[in-house]
């Protein structure tokens, strides 16, 4: 009985895709492409781009109420192409990530991005992660 309970709350600890949608902006310029939260139960978040799907050149991330160490991501493009890309770096309260450019040149459509992330430290809180892109 007591592995039902905690297969249970293994299955609730699981955070929903976040779906966003992109704001607009002039080419060179950082958009807002989404938001989610890294809670201390999970080691990974997604966020759904629902479009418009537009094609961008770089991402970076900024990281906020708390310290994270963002092990990697996983980008998938509108045509269902994954790109793993290694981040391996920690971000302070505050911090950004350094600017990651998106491979192709043509295919950069975005479809979703998966964190996949280290908490540090249960007493600081979450820590909020806002991802921007750049046409």
């Amino acid at each position: 009985m007591l592995w039902i309970f905690s297969l249970a709350g293994l299955l609730c600890s699981a955070q929903p895709a976040k779906v966003v949608k992109p704001h607009g902006g002039p080419p060179g310029s950082w958009r807002l492409i989404g938001q989610t939260h890294a809670r201390h139960t999970v080691d990974h978040d997604t966020i759904v781009v629902a479009g418009p799907h537009d094609n961008f050149r770089r991402i970076k991330f900024k990281v906020t109420d708390a310290p994270l160490r963002m092990l990697h991501m996983v980008v998938t493009y509108d045509n269902g192409s994954p790109d793993k890309i290694d981040v391996r770096q920690n971000i302070p309260k505050g911090g950004e990530s350094r600017v990651i450019d998106l491979r192709g040149a043509a295919q950069r459509s975005l479809r979703r991005i998966d964190f996949w992330y280290d908490t540090k430290g249960w007493l600081n809180g979450r820590a909020d992660v806002t991802l921007f892109g750049m046409k």
